[in-house]
């Protein structure tokens, strides 16, 4: 008995043509280049998620460098300094409380500072 697979290649074909959906030109229309472009999205969102992440670490360091600066230290001083002190802060808080409280970042400065200086 010859085994028939219509029915699950259809729907294969189908469920990659539906996320194939929007692509330009014959992508989204042949199963084949559809297919190929569609596992092409997939590698590139997934890399594209690593990306992001990297991004957002380095805007978050820029800004804190930026708002240190403004107190007379340096990024890696004023993370040495924090580490020294044990003041345990994540860097994307690090630089909300930059923006947002302006006096409660001189003060996290100056707990680095001073435990710099011991």
């Amino acid at each position: 008995m010859r085994v028939k697979t219509g029915k699950v290649t259809r729907a294969r074909h189908k469920k990659v043509l539906k996320l194939a959906k929007g692509y330009f030109g014959s992508k989204h229309l042949l199963y084949r280049t559809a297919h190929e472009q569609v596992m092409r999205s997939l590698r590139y969102s997934y890399i594209g998620r690593k990306q992001t992440k990297r991004e957002m670490r380095k805007l978050w360091i820029a800004r804190i460098n930026a708002a240190a600066r403004m107190h007379d230290i340096s990024y890696s001083k004023l993370m040495h300094g924090l580490k020294l002190a044990n003041v345990t802060v994540n860097r994307k808080m690090l630089s909300e409380i930059a923006i947002h409280d302006a006096q409660g970042f001189a003060a996290i400065v100056e707990v680095a500072k001073k435990a710099l200086n011991a």
